[in-house]
């Protein structure tokens, strides 16, 4: 895709969430259906069915996909769609590869040591880019991708998630049983 044609698809919508905030909010969708005989389940990705599963660390036998490694995979290929958009929209050729590393502390998952922490402690994004661009719009062009990048910024600006049975209303919407 050329520059002309990316900024030819998004002009309309850039212009029309401009105009109607309202029409930019847009609610994705994932579910996962659960196994009924094995600790794991399936996750439709829209190309094919992923089953995930426990991870080698916590007893799985690696033949599944780790959910662990499915949001790096994710937060990798955010930032790869988002760098190429960006580098298109600036005449940029740039290639190579984006790869997402992380650590988890199995402790906690498996509820062995109190104080180790359920998740990554940490996540590295590296790119390994090939371009003729300037040391300086390399640069740019890796902070506009973390700038912009979905993934990226819902994993260090956090969000509010919550964990709910599907049919009952949040917490805050939940009435008292014993109120009036």
């Amino acid at each position: 895709m050329e520059a002309a044609d990316l900024r030819a698809r998004q002009r309309p919508l850039k212009e029309q969430y401009r105009a109607d905030s309202q029409a930019a909010l847009v609610t994705l969708h994932a579910s996962a259906q659960l196994s009924d005989s094995q600790v794991s389940c399936s996750v439709q990705t829209g190309r094919e069915l992923v089953e995930a599963g426990l991870h080698p660390a916590t007893g799985g036998d690696g033949a599944l996909a780790c959910s662990g490694d499915m949001l790096l995979q994710a937060l990798a290929a955010c930032a790869g769609v988002t760098m190429r958009a960006i580098a298109t929209a600036r005449g940029l050729e740039v290639a190579g590869s984006i790869s997402a590393e992380g650590e988890l502390d199995f402790r906690g998952t498996l509820g062995v040591a109190q104080d180790a922490p359920v998740g990554f402690l940490t996540i590295r994004l590296l790119a390994d880019l090939d371009s003729a661009a300037t040391a300086e719009q390399i640069a740019d062009l890796l902070s506009a991708t973390e700038r912009y990048c979905v993934v990226l910024q819902t994993l260090t600006g956090g969000v509010a998630v919550s964990l709910r049975q599907a049919g009952t209303q949040p917490d805050s919407e939940q009435r008292d049983p014993g109120a009036g």
